[in-house]
């Protein structure tokens, strides 16, 4: 999930996505949007453990907000569902 800003409102079914993380990147692929008014709506239908499996919903919200302030969460949310395209070479 993110703020649904003017670059996620660009964003289709099918598009591919790069994700970093330190020195890791990740390839996948969009398998579904859903954009909702704000992360209480999104957390009424998106399960909370499908961004963090071991943060209660009041966690989950406390931790975006400290991410996301009241202005970003004003443009919107938007619930990304992506799928692996390419995974990390083996270690063999």
């Amino acid at each position: 999930m993110r703020v649904d800003d003017s670059s996620r409102k660009r964003l289709k079914v099918g598009d591919l996505l790069r994700f970093r993380c330190r020195d890791e990147e990740v390839l996948t692929r969009i398998t579904r949007l859903v954009r909702y008014t704000d992360f209480e709506e999104m957390f009424d239908h998106e399960p909370v453990s499908s961004v963090n499996p071991t943060a209660t919903r009041e966690d989950q919200l406390r931790n975006i907000r400290e991410i996301y302030p009241p202005e970003r969460e004003a443009l919107g949310v938007v619930a990304i569902g992506i799928e692996l395209m390419d995974a990390p070479p083996s270690e063999d």
